[in-house]
């Protein structure tokens, strides 16, 4: 069976959608990066698990859409979405259009993810 980082993708992003923590830890690599123009970097699995939760409790009815999602490489794929939410504290809304870049290890595990927004939030 042959990897495509476009499926993994499309999987990852079904785990990050449904709020599944454990399936989020199951996709990161213990060494994992996470850079994103929005939240800055983040190093290892548990502190970008963190970040993941943190701004969940914050935005607790993220849903986010790919409106694009292909293969770059055998081992990266890019995924360009539209996320909407609405602040938990404050009833803002939240609108987010970006794209992001993923790159797996051999074993399938999310190794970066460089995330770019396309207007600041």
């Amino acid at each position: 069976m042959t990897f495509d980082p476009a499926e993994r993708i499309v999987l990852f992003h079904d785990a990050v959608n449904s709020m599944d923590f454990e399936a989020m830890e199951r996709f990161f690599a213990k060494d994992a990066t996470y850079v994103s123009n929005g939240v800055g970097s983040l190093s290892g699995r548990e502190e970008i698990l963190s970040a993941i939760r943190l701004y969940f409790e914050v935005y607790p009815d993220q849903t986010a859409v790919n409106n694009l999602v292909e293969t770059l490489t055998p081992l990266s794929g890019r995924a360009v979405w539209s996320v909407r939410a609405t602040h938990a504290r404050t009833g803002k809304p939240l609108v987010r259009e970006g794209e992001e870049t993923i790159t797996f290890n051999d074993d399938g595990e999310v190794v970066s993810v460089d995330v770019t927004d396309y207007q600041a939030f």
